[in-house]
């Protein structure tokens, strides 16, 4: 019987090449090089990531409040919450279209934990949707800031 013949796992075939250590060492240093100058900056800088977390948060609500009114031609009373993005609400206004599940895969918590603040009618708009911050409280300043959706 003829065997085809098995080819050594050591044998490459012509014309391929691996790395060599020096390639594999330079890709190393300059990652190294990189992370230096990258991660200092962002690692620094934690408070101002959940900040922009927040709005981006803050900004995904309000889209999907404006689908709520418009599916529904009224947005979620304060008494109702955000949650009624979530669930169909069941006190009155009661939405007459809520779409099949709902506008929310669940209601988001802020970058710090804590649930985000809504209001209809709003005092800067049609509604308010706000975090109290680092600080958890009203007002405050730099971290501590509310980030609402009228900034």
């Amino acid at each position: 019987m003829n065997y085809p013949r098995i080819r050594s796992l050591a044998a490459k075939p012509s014309g391929s090449r691996g790395f060599t250590l020096i390639e594999i060492m330079v890709v190393i240093v300059i990652m190294g090089v990189l992370a230096a100058i990258i991660v200092p900056n962002v690692m620094g800088r934690p408070d101002e990531a959940r900040a922009a977390a927040a709005k981006q948060e803050i900004s995904t609500i309000m889209t999907q409040l404006q689908m709520y009114k418009l599916d529904n031609r009224v947005y979620p009373t304060t008494e109702q919450g955000l949650i009624a993005l979530v669930k169909p609400a069941t006190s009155a206004p009661v939405p007459p279209a809520f779409r099949q599940g709902g506008y929310l895969p669940k209601l988001p918590q802020d970058p710090w934990g804590a649930p985000y603040q809504y209001l209809s009618p709003g005092v800067h708009g049609p509604v308010d949707v706000w975090s109290l911050g680092a600080d958890g409280k009203p007002g405050g300043e730099g971290v501590d800031a509310d980030i609402g959706s009228w900034m």
